[in-house]
């Protein structure tokens, strides 16, 4: 007699796997972060033979001269700039992530019932450009040496988008990512405004600050202004950049203050939607997560005494002795 409370294999296979999927992304960045710490990193020395001419040497310095001349090998090594190159240890770490990373993108491609579809999804579409990368960066960081590896190691950055993979274990980050896409005309409008009114305040500081007689002035072109309107009306200011002249502090605080409206703007409806998303994932929670098991043959024939005391217990009946109908012998509706 097999139990009636079975556990479902797939669900807790996936449970794991997603589990420990989790534990590997989270690994990998990591590792990702701390291989640029200075602390983390060794330096690659760059050694150069040459071969030189013994009887070039001075007389003198320790070295025998023979009848001719011989030659003596000479190593030199450059200390300028010193290139430096992460522990050997983190790519080990990376090696065993990135084959745990293959190997579950191969097994879900083969038993995905809509490969097409599979190969469409935005995250899948990561997932594997940020695998193949690190093949890549492996092949390249050992045909090239010194400044090239430099450059080629920017190229890694494409991994920290496996982050990306975390949304299909977190309900909260597919909320998140609904509630954006549900925003996006509202996003849009708050994108072009807030550029709209970059330009404008840009032109306007750079003049303002050439009205008056300034020799402190720090805005040479509207390019230089763009990226200072850009971080006041983000409400950040840095500092690098400061108005001198009256008239461009007052065209700073306008700006400012056009900022704050401009952002807050399109809030209130991004908040609606992201409420609606997450009252629909809590009613979805709540409902009943097994559904109806069907029974086995030999479950069945155990209980069918219980089966049918149940279906008589549910079962109308007639007068007595009238002609009741038993839905057991076929004759009723």
């Amino acid at each position: 007699m097999h139990s009636t409370d079975k556990p479902r294999i797939f669900p807790l296979y996936f449970q794991a796997v997603s589990l420990v999927n989790i534990i590997f992304v989270i690994i990998s960045i990591v590792c990702f972060c701390l291989k640029t710490h200075p602390n983390y990193r060794i330096p690659d020395i760059d050694i150069s033979t040459t071969m030189g001419n013994l009887s070039s040497i001075p007389i003198g310095s320790g070295f025998g001269v023979g009848n001719g001349p011989s030659k003596i090998q000479l190593n030199t090594i450059y200390v300028g700039k010193m290139a430096t190159r992460a522990h050997p240890a983190f790519f080990y770490v990376e090696l065993f992530c990135n084959i745990w990373f293959s190997a579950e993108f191969l097994v879900r491609m083969v038993f995905c019932p809509n490969l097409g579809r599979f190969l469409k999804t935005p995250v899948n579409i990561i997932d594997f450009i940020a695998t193949v990368s690190f093949y890549i960066d492996w092949a390249l960081d050992r045909a090239l040496s010194g400044s090239n590896r430099d450059s080629v190691e920017f190229f890694s950055i494409i991994r920290i988008l496996r982050l990306f993979k975390l949304t299909q274990h977190s309900t909260g980050l597919k909320i998140l990512i609904q509630t954006f896409k549900a925003s996006a005309q509202e996003l849009f409008l708050l994108v072009f405004f807030v550029l709209l009114g970059i330009v404008i305040f840009a032109a306007l500081v750079y003049y303002a600050e050439r009205v008056e007689r300034n020799e402190n002035n720090q805005f040479s072109s509207i390019p230089v202004g763009l990226w200072w309107a850009v971080i006041t009306i983000c409400t950040i200011g840095f500092g690098d950049l400061v108005p001198q002249t009256s008239l461009g502090r007052v065209v700073g605080s306008v700006c400012a203050l056009m900022g704050v409206l401009t952002i807050a703007l399109p809030v209130p409806v991004i908040v609606s939607n992201f409420a609606m998303f997450y009252s629909h994932a809590q009613a979805r929670s709540k409902l009943p997560k097994k559904r109806r098991r069907v029974l086995q043959a030999n479950e069945a024939k155990v209980g069918r005494g219980t089966a049918a005391v149940m279906i008589n217990a549910f079962t109308p009946r007639g007068p007595v002795g009238g002609g009741g109908s038993n839905p057991s012998d076929g004759k009723g509706i």
